[in-house]
Parts: C-alpha cells; sequence; structure tokens
C-alpha cells in the first residue's frame, strides 16, 4: 500500500474563492457553484471523559467538475467526513449542505430523497440486497423515486455495462465474486442524475487494472458535472483527483494539489 510521507506542498494561490450568497435567514450561504459545503463541522461521539471527537472543526466546500480526495491515517475522521456529507448522520455542530440545501433543515422522508435523487454512496461493506439480482440492486433508487420497472433497469443495465458487468446482471450477490459486488455498488451509486458521489475506498476489493477503470469512470462522471468526495488510502488513487486533504485526529492539517499526474503514474506502472 502506497503511504505519503514529508513535507506536504502549500496549495497553489488561485485566488480568493467566489463570494457566499445570503440565504433567507440573513446568514451567508453556500457558494453560488458549491455542490458540497461542510461548515466547521464537528462530530462526537459519547459523552465526558469517554467521548470520542471524530471531527473538529472541518470545512470543505466542493464543486461541479471537482473530485476531492481525503486521506489520512486510520481513524482520522475520513468515513465520518463521508457519512455526514451523505447526510447518513449529523454532526454535533457546525453546517452540511448539499447544492446550497441545509441537510439540517430536512426531515427524515426530505434527506431520503435527497438521497435517492442527488447523491451516489460507494461504501465499503456494500450494502447489496442479497434478494436481488445485480440489476435490481442498481435499479432499486430509481425505482423508489418514481422511475417506471422498465426504464430504471434499462439505466441499470447501462450503468452495469459502464462497470464491465453486462453479461452478470441476472446474478444474485452470493453467486458474485467480492470485485464484482463492489462494481455493482459503484454502478449503483453511479446511476441516474447523481450531482454527488461519494466513495469510501471503492477499489478496495478489486484488481489494480479493474480499480483503474473504475477510477476512470468515476473520473468521467466528475468531468461531466457531477461533484466528488474519494476517501482513500493509496496516493496512486488520490492522484486521480483534483485537490487531496489530509486528516489527522479529526482535524484538516493541509489540503493540496494533486500528489502528482494520473499520466505519469500509470506510465511509472508499466501499463
Amino acid at each position: 500500500m502506497s503511504t505519503v510521507s514529508g513535507p506536504v506542498p502549500a496549495t497553489p494561490d488561485h485566488g480568493a474563492p467566489p463570494p457566499a450568497d445570503v440565504d433567507a435567514s440573513g446568514l451567508p450561504g453556500s457558494p453560488a457553484d458549491a455542490v458540497l459545503d461542510l461548515r466547521d463541522v464537528h462530530r462526537t461521539h459519547g459523552t465526558g471523559p469517554a467521548a470520542v471527537h471524530a471531527l473538529r472543526g472541518v470545512s470543505l466546500v466542493v464543486r461541479p467538475g471537482e473530485l476531492v480526495a481525503v486521506m489520512g491515517p486510520s481513524g482520522s475522521g475520513k468515513s465520518t467526513l463521508l457519512t455526514l456529507a451523505g447526510g447518513l448522520d449529523s454532526p454535533t455542530a457546525g453546517e452540511v449542505r448539499v447544492e446550497g440545501q441545509p441537510l439540517h433543515a430536512l426531515d427524515r422522508r426530505g434527506l431520503a430523497r435527497l438521497r435517492r435523487r442527488r447523491i451516489g454512496y460507494i461504501f465499503q461493506n456494500l450494502n447489496l440486497i442479497g434478494g436481488l439480482t445485480a440489476v435490481e440492486n442498481v435499479a432499486l433508487p430509481l425505482e423508489l423515486d418514481g422511475t417506471g420497472v422498465r426504464r430504471a433497469r434499462r439505466l441499470a443495465l447501462a450503468a452495469l455495462t459502464e462497470v464491465g458487468l453486462s453479461e452478470l446482471g441476472d446474478r444474485f450477490p452470493d453467486q458474485l465474486s467480492g470485485g464484482q459486488q463492489q462494481r455493482v455498488a459503484i454502478a449503483r451509486a453511479l446511476v441516474g442524475e447523481r450531482r454527488l458521489v461519494l466513495a469510501d475506498e471503492p477499489t478496495g476489493a478489486l484488481d489494480s487494472q479493474t480499480g483503474e477503470a473504475v477510477l476512470r469512470l468515476l473520473r468521467r462522471r466528475i468531468d461531466a458535472g457531477a461533484a466528488g468526495v474519494l476517501v482513500t488510502h493509496e496516493a496512486r488513487h488520490a492522484a486521480w483527483a483534483d485537490r487531496v486533504v489530509f486528516l489527522r485526529d479529526g482535524v484538516t492539517v493541509d489540503s493540496t494539489a494533486p500528489l502528482v499526474g494520473v499520466e505519469t503514474l500509470l506510465a511509472g506502472s508499466g501499463r
């Protein structure tokens, strides 16, 4: 596994960020083009001496066409950041906005609708439904949101084709290898019009060649206008991102441009 050591180069100065809008309350809103906006986010589990501070004042803005890689040691808060960004958990303090919408202002139904329509997740534990085929797993979010079954299955099959599983759509998860299951989960995250893609070690069960194909697919989706956050331990995977954010003990310790050009990495690998 690749590791990063030594000093991290400073972030190039590209000028001040775009000014924030002002929302109905008179408070500053998200930057006009932000898809994801985390503001001074804290997440504490437990209370008193046993309290665990998973995140301590993390702020992050991700815009359309931008893929941000999040790196750091185990326990640094990377996965917590993703669960908060996608509305699967709530911050102890601070605010999370998706396309300008404060997630704390949504009820359970509103959050579920936002996740189905706008956010794609790639989890470490996959979360496939054992009683559904691959194509049914991928189509499920579309069907839950009212897309007709035939159209949802057609879109799902197209997504499976993108990840190289067009011939396995009728297989159940227990009939697929671990790598194939992971590609089904990736297809499910990318199907439809997802504006925000959150990926937690998406290539963990894949060989290097398939993993690179998946990262190319993710990069294409981002370049088409989505925003993405990629949690990874691998410097060669972080190289696909536009920015790399480093976390340690729940705090952002640095942010930098990509570690190295993607094509340079691929040329060095002999492929």
